[in-house]
């Protein structure tokens, strides 16, 4: 049963290649962890604190196929952070200048962005990443097809464990996909 995703504002940054190994990867994560604690420290000082989200990634590559497939080093991807709806432009930039002094550098595609996926399936999948491809292709393969839904936007996952404190098969990432009525 799809459901309807609102709108949200997040911090992004844009990159290309395997996440395992891609340095731009790293980078960008970094940024981002680095840019949402700066907001939400100067959140906290004006009286508005909040919990720094989880990790999502919105995946793509032009061949669909290279995510069951798990050809890594063909995936498009943007990573993000969700923010609360105060964070503005003008926060926004305080904090990117606090990530950049304590970084030394950020990614030129680091931004402050809304998105709004609507209608979406979504499953929660359990186990390590690279365990992903058969819920993928069922989700694309059976259950998008057997609703009648093609495709509306990108993967979109949503890493709600901590892959450095709990063991790859205990996982749980929340996989979305934006589709449309075919």
């Amino acid at each position: 049963m799809p459901i309807e995703v609102p709108q949200a504002s997040y911090l992004m940054v844009d990159g290309h290649g395997d996440p395992n190994s891609a340095p731009a990867y790293r980078q960008a994560v970094e940024s981002l962890y680095a840019t949402a604690y700066a907001i939400k420290f100067a959140s906290k000082a004006e009286g508005r604190d909040f919990v720094v989200p989880p990790l999502e990634g919105l995946w793509s590559a032009r061949d669909p196929h290279s995510f069951t497939a798990r050809r890594k080093d063909e995936w498009d991807w943007t990573m993000m952070i969700m923010m609360p709806d105060h964070v503005n432009a003008a926060l926004f930039a305080a904090a990117e200048s606090r990530a950049r002094a304590k970084l030394g550098h950020l990614p030129g595609s680091l931004r402050l962005e809304s998105l709004e996926e609507g209608l979406c399936l979504q499953a929660l999948h359990i186990g390590s990443y690279d365990d992903e491809g058969p819920l993928l292709a069922r989700l694309h393969g059976e259950v998008m097809i057997s609703g009648g839904y093609g495709f509306a936007g990108r993967h979109h996952e949503i890493y709600l464990s901590d892959p450095r404190k709990v063991a790859p098969g205990t996982l749980r990432t929340l996989i979305r996909q934006p589709v449309r009525k075919i």
